[in-house]
């Protein structure tokens, strides 16, 4: 057996491992805006497309971190941060280095590869068809 072919049985566990990070620091930008935890993302009350991403970041964030329902929800998740990117940052500046939006552009194609791929090990998913 080849090192790549030893390799290929770790593949679920590295996706849950794509999967649970990219998670976990997604739910992060929702706290930032709903519970200014770890800090807060703006001051005052929240205009309504903001809580609606919020409100994606922490209920979808959750269901992508324990693997519930990830195909659909990371495919939901992969459009907000295009419309995000589009939206906040590419009227910056056309290059994502200079207008901030490289992370919205990341999210974007890992829940992209995410709803393609789907959750890997260590989910909900795979245990319900497992």
């Amino acid at each position: 057996m080849s090192s790549l072919e030893r390799l290929s049985a770790y593949q679920p566990y590295a996706l849950a491992a794509l999967r649970i990070i990219t998670a976990l620091l997604f739910i992060e930008h929702g706290t930032m805006k709903l519970f200014a935890f770890p800090a807060a993302q703006m001051e005052g009350s929240l205009p309504p497309l903001m809580l609606a991403a919020a409100l994606l970041e922490v209920i979808g964030g959750l269901l992508i971190l324990i693997g519930l329902f990830t195909r659909p929800v990371a495919f939901i998740l992969s459009g907000q941060m295009a419309f995000a990117y589009f939206m906040a940052h590419s009227p910056k500046s056309f290059f994502p280095a200079l207008n901030g939006g490289d992370g919205a552009v990341l999210f974007c194609f890992i829940f992209l590869f995410i709803f393609v791929a789907g959750a890997g090990a260590l989910s909900i998913d795979q245990r319900k068809t497992a």
